[in-house]
């Protein structure tokens, strides 16, 4: 026989909200840059889909993750933080400013709001290599 034991993890009001309620969410069909980004240690991954117009500004964005509450909820304020924003200010996001928005995270869920940074990195580096050099 086994005896597991799992911690209890506590998040706050906003992480509980964002990941019950997450905004952005689903594939965007017309999407000019799409960024993966995944975590082995936990399994999470995380997928965004930008629609980003000539002018550089990212017009919409959306999410796709499979993982854990945090990373839900990381992926819902990281794509509500750059809606509007230019590429260039969407690249100045970092991890902290996503865990600041949600009011912070357990520390082992931090992980989460990297793979957030990192996620939209990767889209907005497959629209500047992809997309933007066919233009």
């Amino acid at each position: 026989l086994f005896n597991y034991t799992r911690k209890k993890i506590m998040y706050n009001e906003r992480v509980i909200k964002e990941f019950s309620n997450p905004q952005n969410v689903g594939e965007m069909k017309d999407a000019n840059a799409v960024g993966t980004v995944g975590n082995a240690t936990c399994g999470d991954i995380m997928k965004i889909f930008m629609k980003i117009n000539d002018d550089g500004v990212i017009e919409d964005v959306s999410f796709q993750t499979f993982g854990c509450g945090a990373a839900i909820a990381t992926s819902s304020v990281a794509t509500s933080m750059i809606k509007g924003k230019t590429v260039d200010e969407a690249l100045k996001i970092t991890n902290q400013q996503v865990v600041d928005e949600l009011g912070g995270l357990p520390a082992q869920k931090l992980h989460c709001s990297v793979l957030a940074e990192e996620a939209i990195k990767a889209a907005i580096n497959d629209y500047l290599t992809n997309y933007k050099k066919q233009k």
